[in-house]
């Protein structure tokens, strides 16, 4: 397999983890809170928002 193939099944794996971790916070208010701490707002987002929100790397420093 090229590091091309290699490259876009791992865009293809983020992107569906992403999307799952997304539906998963919109119902656990829990897992929003770890999000927010770990540097991603989130918060009061749709669950396609949240989707592109984990797609990026954090906007903040994580917090404590």
């Amino acid at each position: 397999m090229s590091d091309e193939d290699l490259s876009e099944r791992l865009s293809k794996t983020n992107a569906a983890l992403a999307e799952w971790a997304a539906r998963s916070a919109c119902e656990s208010d829990a897992l929003i809170e770890r999000f927010e701490r770990m540097g991603y707002e989130v918060r009061d987002k749709s669950v396609d928002e949240i989707t592109e929100v984990l797609k990026q790397p954090p906007t903040r420093p994580p917090r404590g």
